[in-house]
């Protein structure tokens, strides 16, 4: 019998921490976000609300879902307030020591030995963070899909450590308690969506770097030659070209594969705060409004 998970914190309140914790809260479950400080905590909390308003206006969700799930959320800038958690998803910067820290730091703060910890890391290796715990076994990937409130998918990532016990209770809970669907990987770098997917955005971005093509003939060409919802380029932009690159690099750390290494462009791209829709500008240009 899986334990029934009702009490979820998440480390990290940006676009991706912000999702989770709103789809957790819209599950019914009270929910904990934690971010670096007050401030932080209550940008978090801006996010959320403004999302859950965008779902209301959509008719996605009704005014009474929308601040249910509001009143079942705590904001935070403390670790400390994770302690009761049954399920600590952590959702900050794709840094392996930003990571790896707070893992340290939640084995310690999270009471209950049995509490699972999970990352929601694209590309950094779930046995690297279980190991800078005391305990591995209930340490797994648990990757979500921007806007994770949209997208139905998650990735269910074990390491070698990981116990049976621990990806049963936590495929249950994404499958019956959030509604998403699953799909299991083993510990690779890119799990299955990004090793597939950061590729094929790879290739789109030398095509372009090379002046094969322009960002818009790329972009119309797989969308509209190939019944794409979005182009390559486009989506690159939507992920964050620093995330691409980031996950690129732990591709090519893994495989060494030369197809897998970042283009200069893109690291030209993100070394000059081109990042894609949160900063307004990269492939293509946004209203940042």
């Amino acid at each position: 019998m899986t334990m029934a998970i009702r009490r979820v914190g998440v480390v990290g309140g940006g676009q991706m921490g912000a999702g989770i914790a709103e789809v957790c809260a819209r599950a019914g479950l009270d929910t904990v976000v934690c971010e670096a400080d007050a401030l932080a905590a209550r940008a978090a909390a801006e996010r959320v609300t403004v999302s859950l308003e965008r779902a209301v206006q959509r008719g996605k969700l009704d005014r009474i879902g929308a601040e249910d799930a509001l009143a079942r959320m705590v904001f935070t800038g403390s670790l400390d307030d994770l302690a009761d958690r049954q399920l600590v998803v952590e959702a900050v910067v794709e840094d392996t020591a930003a990571k790896t820290e707070i893992f340290t730091t939640l084995d310690k703060v999270v009471e209950d030995p049995e509490a699972i910890l999970a990352t929601n890391t694209s590309s950094i290796p779930v046995m690297r963070l279980g190991m800078a715990t005391r305990r591995a076994d209930r340490v797994l990937g648990l990757h979500f899909f921007n806007p994770a409130p949209v997208l139905p998918l998650v990735e269910v990532v074990s390491s070698l450590h990981t116990a049976a016990r621990t990806v049963a209770a936590v495929e249950d809970f994404a499958t019956h308690t959030l509604g998403k669907t699953v799909v299991r990987s083993q510990d690779r770098a890119g799990f299955v969506v990004n090793a597939l997917l950061v590729p094929y955005l790879l290739s789109a971005i030398r095509m372009t770097e090379s002046g094969f093509a322009t960002p818009a003939d790329v972009d119309a060409g797989m969308e509209l030659g190939c019944a794409h919802p979005m182009g390559p380029l486009k989506l690159a932009d939507l992920i964050g070209l620093d995330t691409v690159a980031s996950i690129a690099a732990s591709l090519y750390e893994e495989f060494k594969e030369p197809l897998y290494a970042p283009p200069p462009l893109l690291q030209r791209m993100v070394e000059a705060g081109l990042l894609g829709r949160k900063s307004g500008r990269g492939f293509h240009t946004y209203d940042r409004g």
